[in-house]
C-alpha cells in the first residue's frame, strides 16, 4: 500500500518588515517510519519532521529525562533569531502531539498550534 498524505493544516505568518512569509504545512500520513505506521509530517522551508511511533518513543524518553512536558526539537526547528522563528515541539501524552510555534518580526506574539498524532507516547 502506498503512503497517502492528507493536508491537515497550512499555517502562514506574514512579516510586515519585508513582506516575507513563514509557512508550515502539516500532513497526515498513512505510513511513516520503519514500521510503516500512521503519523504526521511537518514541512517548512524545505525541511521535513516526521512524527511516527519510533521517533516518538525516543522523544518521550528524552522528554522524561528532562523532566517531562513538551520537548523542543532544537535540531528540527529554525532558531536563527529570537524575534523570528519556527519552533517544532514533541508533546508526549495520549495522544502525543506535534506542536508548531511561529513568529515573525512584526508579530507581537507567536502563533502556536497543536496537532494530535495518531499514536500515544
Amino acid at each position: 500500500m502506498a503512503n497517502e498524505k492528507t493536508v491537515v493544516e497550512e499555517i502562514e505568518c506574514r512579516d510586515l518588515e519585508d513582506d516575507s512569509k513563514l509557512k508550515v504545512t502539516v500532513l497526515a500520513c498513512t505510513e511513516l517510519g520503519n514500521n510503516s505506521k500512521p503519523g504526521l509530517q511537518v514541512m517548512w522551508m524545505g525541511n521535513i519532521v516526521n512524527f511516527h511511533p519510533l521517533a516518538a518513543e525516543k522523544w518521550a524518553y528524552d522528554a522524561k529525562k528532562k523532566g517531562g512536558g513538551p520537548m523542543l526539537l532544537e535540531g528540527e526547528s529554525w532558531l536563527a533569531h529570537t524575534n523570528q522563528f519556527i519552533k517544532i515541539y514533541f508533546v508526549p501524552g495520549k495522544p502525543a502531539k506535534a506542536r508548531v510555534e511561529m513568529k515573525t518580526r512584526s508579530m507581537d506574539e507567536s502563533v502556536t498550534k497543536d496537532f494530535d498524532c495518531p499514536f500515544d507516547a
